[in-house]
């Protein structure tokens, strides 16, 4: 694992006055600087947002009634996470501290004590505003709430307001003990071989009320397989092992891409924007318009938007609910992940942990499960993906693993080089060699080999931060970051091209 912070050892806790803080920055000599403090708040920015997110809260209950009024409410709780995030982290920051969770920014010249587990303040702040959001769209009496007294778009019935709150509730609960598992990795710091599975501990009370329920375990035949397999395959036990493996997956695949200052939660940024891009497709706009084809060459003319014509709903209320489920997750998730992200951006002023990863990841393993989209949320991963295959040959124990893989920083340049695993103890194995000797053609490693034996000495470690030091040269912290993220946005734009582009040539109709 990739762990941007070195653990203190633990010792007594008393009471003393904080000695001041030095850094020292060096570029060739060194100099004194300011030692390093929590970034500013403007007070305007809270007495701004605060009556900006109440309106939202309390928009729905006002007449008239807005469409899809339980979502306005999710804009406003999206708006107090972000407000929560942004003041509660710097001010519970010297409490972590004192606990003894705290740690050392090991790409840095100076040894300030830096908040850890921050990870925690933020999924608390998620749950509970999640939490205090049950009444909007469960409640039966603000969901027959109209101006007419007509059906509101993309509500369900009374009836089905049980059975869509028992998944909701199902969710929370898993997500609870995601971060419950998080924070016990933060402070026992568990192995990797160990803690692989562990989300499949989270995933219990989402797999159990999916069976309750009745949930759907067929999937979609493609075109070429449907003269063998039919259109639809029943995968029963096997579409439940898929689940798990994808909530191990999201969970694992964000904890292993990290090292960097916002690299874990500028990940899950731009994967929840991602999501909530993909649900917009989906909901009926109030407003229509028509594009005029025939400025192509084309005879017709596209609708889109109208009562149930927006986006890919096409009519389908079933469509419209289950993202509405997945933006009540995604829109608080953004407002957490942006507040904290303004005391994890370089130089970091507070540390995500393992709890971030773990809460973030079932988060999405949630609404990917719950809204049936997973294989359209696995596109958005693909970065994630790529890390994770480059990975397995250490993650596996093919290729020795150190303890850190975070990219080397060089003081006198502050920049990042490539980190690297070294052969000193004993030779590769064949397959070991075998292994980097491919990765290396292909340009995922580099090797220093040993001029006489032709033995391995010395591999980069395989890691996408690695792999991008490597092809691109040696960076700053900072924009190693900006690199990391522009990779992740242009992984979202190729999954929307693949799934609204060229998923057309293998599967009809509903795609997801």
């Amino acid at each position: 694992m990739t762990r941007l912070q070195s653990r203190t050892v633990r010792q007594p806790r008393r009471r003393r006055a904080l000695p001041t803080r030095t850094l020292y920055w060096n570029f060739g000599r060194q100099a004194m600087a300011p030692s390093l403090s929590p970034r500013p708040l403007p007070s305007i920015l809270l007495m701004s947002l605060v009556p900006v997110a109440s309106w939202f809260v309390v928009r729905p209950l006002l007449d008239p009634i807005p469409p899809l009024p339980a979502l306005w409410a999710s804009v406003g709780f999206s708006i107090f996470a972000f407000v929560a995030a942004l003041y509660l982290v710097p001010a519970l920051g010297p409490t972590f501290v004192e606990a003894n969770l705290k740690g050392k920014d090991l790409l840095k010249v100076y040894s300030d004590h830096i908040p850890e587990s921050q990870g925690l303040v933020c999924a608390s702040i998620y749950i509970l505003l999640l939490i205090l959001f049950i009444p909007f769209p469960f409640s039966t009496s603000i969901a027959s709430l109209s101006g007419g007294g007509s059906k509101i778009e993309g509500l369900m019935g009374a009836a089905s307001l049980h059975h869509e709150l028992s998944v909701y509730l199902s969710s929370l609960l898993s997500l609870l003990i995601a971060t419950l598992l998080g924070f016990l990795d933060d402070v026992f710091d568990i192995r990797w071989r160990h803690k692989l599975p562990i989300p499949l501990i989270a995933a219990i009370p989402l797999l159990m009320v999916y069976y309750a329920e009745g949930g759907n375990t067929h999937v979609v035949v493609p075109i070429p397989l449907r003269p063998f397999l039919g259109l639809l395959v029943n995968l029963g036990p096997i579409y439940y092992l898929y689940m798990s493996l994808l909530s191990t997956f999201t969970t694992n695949s964000i904890n292993i891409l990290a090292g960097i200052n916002g690299s874990e939660v500028s990940q899950a940024l731009i994967i929840a924007i991602s999501v909530i891009v993909n649900d917009l497709l989906y909901l009926p706009w109030p407003f229509d318009f028509r594009i005029p084809m025939h400025l192509l060459g084309n005879q017709i003319e596209v609708e889109v938007g109208g009562a149930w014509h927006a986006g890919m709903a096409y009519g389908s209320s079933e469509l419209v609910n289950r993202h509405l489920f997945s933006l009540y997750f995604m829109l608080p998730l953004v407002g957490v992940c942006l507040g904290f992200m303004y005391h994890n951006w370089y130089p970091a002023r507070a540390f995500p942990g393992d709890t971030l990863c773990y809460v973030t990841g079932m988060a999405f393993s949630v609404v990917g499960i719950q809204a049936h989209f997973s294989k359209t949320l696995l596109l958005f991963f693909i970065p994630q993906i790529f890390n994770f295959l480059l990975s397995c040959p250490q993650l596996f124990g093919i290729v020795p693993c150190p303890r850190h893989r975070l990219p080397r920083f060089v003081a006198d340049t502050n920049l990042l080089h490539p980190s690297k695993t070294v052969f000193d103890k004993r030779p590769p194995t064949k397959l070991a060699s075998l292994t980097l000797r491919i990765f290396a053609t292909l340009g995922f490693t580099e090797l220093t080999m040993d001029a006489t034996k032709g033995v391995v000495l010395e591999a980069t470690n395989l890691t996408i931060l690695n792999f991008l030091l490597l092809r691109l040269g040696p960076m700053k912290e900072k924009k190693l970051v900006q690199v990391l993220m522009c990779t992740q946005i242009a992984g979202s734009v190729l999954a929307f091209t693949i799934r609204y582009g060229l998923a057309g040539l293998v599967y009809d109709g509903d795609r997801r």
